[in-house]
């Protein structure tokens, strides 16, 4: 931030823009208006470098995180497989620092920052855009496609008294289980047609322990036709916490892939 702020090419740009301003608003309403818009413009001038940099830093980062762990790494925004119910949400949808590979937890894949946008207008027909955003992990699990069609772990929401009025309205099926502690940070749903003593072996006792004491705040998954998409909400910045994700992700993988063929 330093060295882009006392650059040559700043100084020289920011000199005439202060420069500018100060003489516009002097002449305009005075030296104290000019003063004003002269101080209005440095401070724009360093919002604009401090925005400049940390955009720099953050490419920086993900490229050298990608680098040291043997990773492919798409530059810019790009997109990802609509492979699953959160892949397909909103009206526009991308991702960025796309990296695939071999991923930490040793199982190949796809890292990203993935966001959607859910477009809204009010009663006069103005136009707002919420935009949400989650870390995403991407495997293909092909052998468990022949087990199970559908599978969501989702974050639970809402109260879980509603769980049976709610469930009214689902296509899929909820899966209950005899644990309070995943039922208080889960809802698992799976396809109508699919096997529900499968889904109980799969969610094994171990397993069960693991998605409650060891993954990533605000974790979840979905698989659908053999695609799975680990994810948890906002945009990691953090190698621990990428790491933490894929190496989870891998776990989660395994598991699946382990009860299919087992």
């Amino acid at each position: 931030f330093r060295s882009q702020l006392g650059s040559p090419l700043t100084l020289s740009l920011g000199s005439v823009l202060v420069i500018g301003a100060f003489v516009g608003g002097a002449i305009g309403a005075g030296p104290a208006v000019g003063a004003a818009a002269a101080a209005g413009a440095i401070l724009l001038i360093v919002l604009i470098v401090f925005v400049l940099a940390s955009n720099a830093a953050k490419e920086d980062f993900y490229s050298a995180y990608a680098g040291a762990r043997g990773l492919h790494r798409v530059a810019g925004q790009s997109s990802l497989p609509p492979s699953t119910p959160l892949l397909r949400k909103g009206d526009k949808r991308y991702a960025d620092q796309v990296m695939n590979g071999t991923l930490p937890g040793g199982s190949p894949g796809a890292l990203a920052l993935y966001t959607y946008e859910e477009e809204t207008r009010d009663s006069d027909g103005n136009r707002d855009t919420s935009y949400y955003r989650f870390t995403v992990v991407l495997h293909d699990v092909p052998a468990v496609a022949s087990k199970v069609s559908d599978v969501l772990c989702q974050r639970r929401s809402g109260f879980r008294f509603m769980d049976g009025t709610e469930d009214a309205f689902r296509r899929m099926k909820r899966l209950e289980l005899e644990s309070d502690a995943l039922d208080r940070r889960y809802e698992i749903f799976y396809g109508a047609d699919d096997d529900e003593n499968w889904m109980k072996q799969l969610f094994s006792p171990s397993f069960i322990v693991w998605l409650t004491e060891r993954p990533p705040k605000d974790f979840a998954f979905e698989l659908s036709a053999g695609s799975l998409c680990v994810n948890t909400k906002g945009h990691r910045e953090e190698a621990a916490d990428l790491d933490e994700l894929c190496k989870a992700a891998s776990q989660v993988a395994r598991r699946l892939a382990g009860e299919a063929t087992g």
